[in-house]
């Protein structure tokens, strides 16, 4: 019974049904039918003109949006625990030619105005120091947080009056906009937001990821950077047909509430247990070293996040009857 990671869960019937369709032969590389509706249909969804790459890997989609928001000699201001600084061996560093990641402060891994007017504050405006040239937040953070519509606005006013560019890390996208039940455009452009990475393969898909370029222009240098970083992939056909298939209908939705939902289940289930709220598909949960062995013993895999700690996370797929499992378990601790 897993709940070790959404990365581990299967990709969705919609996505193989997709694969198959696209199974057949097509011009190679991005000049396909599927990578061409990319475009319209990611404009569709966020209500205005978008520029769209698919991207193998959040890892290169993340790195990729802000290759092309920061010059090499820049520096891109993130959370201390954001999976950029932590989780990506340097791959911003990497694709941007040397960047520097500069880390401000935040409860559940979410920055908010003043701990990022106080990062910008510490920086002297000469040669001797990075200058900022870039805001990166996740949503949902990497505690399992979302931000709303309000609180990106503030921060795409921040980063407005800094002249900086603002990139959102979606791994999560799809958990954060179905816990809000608010439209994509509104934790994005409307925010303020010039590039995120929209995030498929934790949410039912195979292996595509989606950047999604809000201000023009972006996409263009970023196409050669794709290239050049070995992310074309000669058969792109099979990572734009996994994304359509997960938009239509909004599959991409349903499968974020199903994840959403359970997460929601084991949260009720812990208590007192409860580190943070559980606002999306991960729980963080207080548990002893024996009492965490024993949720193992019976059946349950699952992170330790820390001393003390655990981190249990859904997926789209995640069996109720685990689920309910797991929630009992808790309970008996």
């Amino acid at each position: 019974m897993r709940f070790f990671s959404d990365n581990a869960a299967a990709a969705c019937p919609e996505v193989i049904a997709a694969l198959s369709a696209a199974n057949r032969l097509d011009t190679a590389y991005d000049g396909d039918e599927w990578s061409k509706r990319l475009d319209g249909a990611l404009s569709d969804l966020f209500e205005r003109e978008v520029e769209v790459l698919w991207i193998a890997t959040g890892t290169a989609a993340n790195s990729l949006a802000l290759a092309a928001l920061c010059p090499s000699h820049g520096a891109v201001l993130c959370h201390r625990d954001a999976h950029i600084q932590n989780d990506e061996c340097g791959a911003p560093e990497f694709f941007t030619g040397g960047a520097k990641l500069l880390l401000a402060e935040g409860d559940g891994a979410k920055v908010t105005p003043e701990s990022v007017e106080t990062l910008i504050g510490g920086i002297r405006r000469d040669v001797h120091q990075v200058q900022p040239h870039a805001l990166s937040i996740t949503n949902a953070t990497e505690y399992g947080l979302v931000y709303t519509p309000a609180e990106t606005a503030a921060l795409g006013e921040l980063a407005k009056r800094h002249r900086i560019g603002f990139h959102v890390d979606g791994a999560r996208f799809a958990n954060a906009v179905a816990r809000l039940g608010c439209a994509p455009a509104d934790l994005t452009w409307r925010a303020g937001v010039d590039a995120l990475s929209f995030g498929f393969v934790k949410n039912g898909g195979l292996s595509a990821e989606c950047l999604v370029f809000f201000t023009p222009g972006l996409a263009d240098a970023t196409r050669y950077r794709r290239k050049r970083a070995g992310h074309l992939a000669s058969k792109g056909r099979f990572l734009a047909a996994q994304i359509l298939a997960m938009l239509d209908g909004d599959v991409w939705l349903r499968n974020a509430r199903a994840a959403n939902a359970a997460a929601a289940t084991i949260a009720e289930a812990a208590g007192d247990r409860l580190i943070l709220a559980a606002e999306a598909n991960e729980v963080f949960i207080k548990v002893s070293a024996d009492e965490a062995a024993s949720l193992r013993a019976q059946g349950f895999d699952f992170y330790d996040w820390g001393p003390g700690e655990a981190r249990l996370v859904t997926s789209w797929d995640s069996d109720p009857a685990h689920v309910a499992a797991l929630a009992s378990a808790i309970r008996a601790l």
